[in-house]
């Protein structure tokens, strides 16, 4: 059973796409986790599949699954790096993405780079989701976080320096998510400057987080730290975050093309 795949990454976070435009894939989450395996699989920190658009507008529809075998609603480097394959394979430079999380409209920039407009954060305690109805500006743990959802359920904690990473997958398996959550670290460098570590759910520490970096820019603008526009640094790079007047955030940043090549899904367990 070989299949075709695509190897790409945003500022170091990388996918696995696989193509079932043409026919649904066995991807069960034991065979989605063997692929994303580092030293077992092809490797990567999401895998991704791509299948024909349902929604009125959309060009494909697009599923984001964690290296445990989960499924995630959202993924903003990953989508940057379907709205890039998009382009070069329809010159299409505003393709839309139906996730589910809602359509996301991307654009290619002049300078090579994609915006993707990831929506509305959604802010209230049942829409991230947490345990039990709470303020989201002041979550009840130490260190007192903020939490957002952009299609995926966020935490950001605002430090100084990064010695709690460590407490990532801890904080990603608290009570008060009971759907797990993605964990950022955020240093406010300035008004419109930031530093950001996130541990995404289901995959570690990465180097980079769409999302992620949407959500922190939306809990530090919602705290009076940062305006509405921020430069967020990751390990790999830089995002430019826009919580923009709509209330929709948009996310600016690169999408790589790493190798091409072929696996026989057939070696892997099902």
């Amino acid at each position: 059973m070989l299949t075709s795949f695509c190897k790409m990454h945003g500022l170091g976070n990388d996918f696995v796409i696989l193509d079932e435009r043409n026919g649904h894939l066995s991807l069960t989450p034991a065979r989605i986790a063997a692929l994303a395996h580092r030293r077992r699989g092809i490797g990567c920190d999401q895998l991704v599949t791509l299948r024909p658009a349902c929604a009125e507008g959309a060009d494909v529809f697009v599923r984001f699954f964690n290296p445990d075998g989960s499924e995630a609603g959202a993924c903003g480097n990953a989508s940057r790096c379907v709205a890039d394959l998009i382009w070069r394979e329809t010159g299409n430079r505003t393709p839309v993405l139906q996730t589910r999380a809602g359509r996301l409209p991307a654009r290619i920039e002049e300078n090579g780079l994609i915006t993707v407009d990831m929506g509305e954060p959604r802010l209230n305690w049942q829409d991230v989701p947490l345990a039990a109805e709470m303020d989201t500006l002041h979550l009840p743990l130490e260190g007192d976080p903020a939490a957002a959802s952009m299609g995926n359920p966020h935490a950001t904690f605002f430090v100084e320096d990064f010695v709690r990473l460590s407490q990532g997958h801890a904080l990603e398996h608290d009570s008060l998510f009971p759907e797990r959550a993605n964990i950022g670290f955020a240093r406010i460098d300035g008004p419109a400057r930031m530093r950001l570590k996130v541990h995404e759910r289901g995959a570690g520490v990465t180097e980079a987080c769409g999302s992620g970096a949407c959500a922190a820019v939306v809990n530090a603008a919602r705290r009076g730290l940062i305006g509405r526009v921020c430069e967020v640094e990751l390990d790999g790079g830089v995002l430019r975050i826009e919580w923009a007047a709509n209330n929709h955030v948009l996310m600016t940043g690169s999408a790589t093309t790493a190798f091409e090549g072929t696996v026989d899904l057939a070696a892997y367990p099902e």
